[in-house]
């Protein structure tokens, strides 16, 4: 009898038509710097009804970039929610901002407003600049009521959507996240995990020009090329006035944090597939909701917070105490099942670099959902039996103890 194959928690889809886009750039004369970059940008822009995008390596890089173009500097304090993956609260840091971490909602892992309120009444009066709300799992945060409170306090949004391509606004399923309606800028990743994958990238999308001018400059070391309106014309021109081809110059340092024509091209064939991937991780979500009824009150599913949700993990509440079996060791006997799962997010709060700068505090909401949750298998290749193989696997390893 040969053992089942292994699912793990999240995986990309690849089909040959992401193949050719790829081989097509390869044979092209612009591996990097052409035009695929600016389709790529144009299809998310249109994807998520923003007025700009602006792609890059990755994730944490069209973080550091949003943070960057808001001219965040060391005094200033970013809110970021502590239940979420290290970058949404290190880009704070690497702008040498300081960090006041928000609690969540126990059953969602969602900072709210009043979690907001408390975060922005312990940083410093006048410090807090902005803040990093992020919609987890593919789940979106009430943005209005978070923009509400920013307005109140002078503080810019910015949007850790890198989990929630293609969700739109709760009660408002018109507003995709990404369009900033309420927010200067959201942040996306295209990591091999997530519903559209480019290997590795990212992008922020805006609908403010200058912002987006700033990011791209400093996706590109801070380098200029614009010789009539140089700060260094006797470089930038030749004896006869006329502008030096080869000039460049740099005002601010930048980072390489550009995209190339092979990553965008990926992108841009996966953004076509966008429904079809949406829709068949909601689909699988349904299955799980159903298979998993049986294995309450000691497995539930999140709490839901309406609008359609670009599902980007599937995660189950347990209660292990209760069950009489540690987190560690079911996800072992999971994987001797062949079922590959995954923990998000340890609270970066508690990290040992945080808790160094900032001491040891509780964020009850958190921590509450930290030692309860588990990701599942979610990608669009698993069948209607994988999820109900994994739903009788968790079952049969929580029957044990």
């Amino acid at each position: 009898m040969t053992n089942p194959p292994m699912l793990p928690y999240g995986r990309h889809v690849i089909d040959d038509d992401d193949v050719a886009a790829v081989a097509a750039v390869l044979k092209s004369p612009a591996l990097t710097g052409g035009p695929a970059v600016d389709q790529f940008e144009r299809a998310l822009a249109e994807a998520t009804g923003a007025a700009d995008a602006v792609a890059c390596s990755s994730g944490t890089s069209a973080l550091h970039l949003a943070v960057l173009g808001l001219g965040l500097k060391p005094g200033d304090q970013v809110v970021a929610p502590s239940l979420t993956f290290l970058a949404t609260a290190n880009c704070a840091r690497y702008v040498g901002a300081d960090v006041v971490f928000a609690d969540v909602d126990p059953s969602t892992g969602l900072m709210t407003p009043d979690t907001f309120r408390d975060a922005i009444a312990r940083g410093a009066p006048g410090r807090v600049k902005a803040a990093i709300p992020v919609h987890l799992n593919g789940q979106a945060c009430d943005m209005r009521g978070l923009r509400d409170v920013a307005a109140t306090h002078g503080i810019a949004l910015v949007e850790d959507a890198c989990h929630a391509l293609g969700t739109t606004y709760p009660g408002n399923d018109t507003v995709p996240v990404g369009a900033c309606r309420d927010s200067v800028a959201a942040c996306f990743s295209f990591h091999p995990v997530k519903t559209v994958a480019m290997g590795e990238g990212g992008a922020v999308t805006t609908n403010d020009p200058v912002l987006a001018a700033t990011m791209r400059r400093l996706r590109g070391h801070g380098m200029e090329r614009n010789p009539e309106h140089s700060s260094v014309p006797e470089f930038a021109l030749a004896p006869d006035g006329s502008p030096n081809p080869w000039f460049y110059e740099m005002n601010e340092v930048g980072w390489n944090y550009r995209a190339s024509d092979i990553h965008c091209a990926l992108g841009s064939s996966q953004l076509k597939k966008l429904p079809q991937f949406l829709r068949r991780r909601q689909e699988l979500v349904a299955l799980y909701d159903a298979a998993l009824k049986p294995l309450a009150p000691l497995v539930r599913p999140l709490a839901r917070t309406g609008g359609t949700v670009g599902w980007h993990l599937y995660v189950v509440l347990i209660d292990f105490a209760a069950a009489g079996k540690g987190r560690a060791a079911l996800m072992r006997a999971l994987s001797a099942r062949g079922i590959g799962t995954q923990v998000h997010y340890f609270p970066v709060h508690l990290q040992p670099y945080y808790q160094r700068l900032y001491g040891r505090h509780t964020l009850p909401g958190a921590e509450s959902y930290y030692r309860r949750c588990l990701s599942l298998p979610l990608f669009p290749a698993m069948s209607d039996t994988d999820v109900g193989r994994v739903a009788e696997a968790l079952g049969q390893v929580l029957r044990q103890g």
